[in-house]
C-alpha cells in the first residue's frame, strides 16, 4: 500500500509484490500500455512517461524481456485495448484519506466495485477534488540501508542529479524528487549500481493520521487490501500511519 512513505509501508509493499508477482506484472503491463499510447510511442528515449514506468517495473523485479514484450505489444496490434485513467478519492475507516489511481476498460464496472468496497468497509467515496489536494506528486526512490556501503556518497549522488530530499528512516534510505527529475535521478543512481527497493512517481500525503486503536487499524488494513486486490486499481495512496505489526 502506498501510504506515508515510511520504511514499514515500503517494506510491506515489497513483501506483497513478492507474493503477488503475477498480478503486479499485469498492472505494470497496463501502465506500460498507457505510457506508450499517451507519452509518445515505444521508445523510452523519446517518452519520459515510459521511462518512469520502466524504472518502476525494474524496481518491482519485472524481467527486461517482459518489459520489452509489453512495450512491443502496446505499440503493435496487441495495443488495441483502451484503458481509461481514473482517479477515485474518499475516506476509509478511521477517517483515513484515500486516493486511487485506476486503469480500466470499463468505467461503470470499476465505479461500482470501488463504491462497494468503500461502503462495505464503512468508508465514503468522495467527489472529485475532495482528497487529491492532500497529496503531492513526487518521485520516490527507496533503497535498503544494507545495500548501501556509503550513505553520504548516495546522498551526494542523488542531490547532484537533481533530488529534492534525502532521508534515512530505519532500514530504508529514501530519495524524493520532483516528477520531472525522477528519470534523471533514478537513471543516475541505477547507473551507479544502487539496487532499488521501489522507484516510482508517487503521491505523498501532506499530513498523516496515526491509527492507534487495534480494531480500527485492522479495519483500515483490510479496507486497503481489498482495494489493492482489485485488478483495475493500479495504486492505493493513503495518509494512515498504522501500528507496525498491523502493516
Amino acid at each position: 500500500m502506498s501510504g506515508h512513505s515510511k520504511w514499514a509501508n515500503i517494506k510491506n509493499k515489497k513483501e506483497k509484490t513478492d507474493a503477488q508477482r503475477g498480478k503486479i506484472f499485469t498492472k505494470l503491463g497496463r501502465e506500460i500500455a498507457i505510457a506508450v499510447k499517451t507519452g509518445g510511442g515505444g521508445d523510452p528515449a523519446n517518452n519520459a512517461r515510459l521511462r518512469d514506468v520502466i524504472a518502476k517495473a525494474k524496481a518491482n523485479n519485472m524481467p527486461n524481456d517482459t518489459i520489452t514484450r509489453s512495450i512491443k505489444k502496446a505499440a503493435g496490434e496487441g495495443g488495441n485495448v483502451n484503458y481509461e485513467e481514473i482517479l477515485y478519492e474518499g475516506y476509509g475507516p478511521g477517517k483515513v484519506a484515500v486516493l486511487l489511481e485506476v486503469l480500466s476498460d470499463n468505467r461503470n464496472r470499476i465505479a461500482a466495485e470501488v463504491r462497494h468496497i468503500f461502503n462495505k468497509s464503512g468508508g465514503n467515496l468522495g467527489a472529485s477534488g475532495s482528497v487529491a489536494w492532500m497529496f503531492d506528486r513526487k518521485g520516490v526512490i527507496a533503497i535498503e540501508r544494507a545495500a548501501c556501503a556509503d550513505e553520504d556518497e548516495l546522498m551526494m549522488a542523488a542531490l547532484e542529479a537533481g533530488a529534492e530530499d534525502f532521508t534515512a528512516d530505519g532500514d530504508i534510505l529514501e530519495i524524493i524528487t520532483a516528477p520531472a527529475d525522477f528519470s534523471k535521478v533514478s537513471e543516475e543512481l541505477a547507473g551507479r549500481g544502487y539496487p532499488f527497493l521501489s522507484a516510482q512517481i508517487s503521491r505523498l500525503p501532506q499530513n498523516t493520521v496515526e491509527i492507534r486503536e487495534a480494531e480500527t487499524a485492522q479495519k483500515v488494513t483490510a479496507f486497503l487490501e481489498r482495494l489493492e486486490d482489485n485488478d483495475d486499481i493500479q495504486e492505493v495512496y493513503h495518509n494512515a500511519i498504522l501500528p507496525e505489526n498491523d502493516e
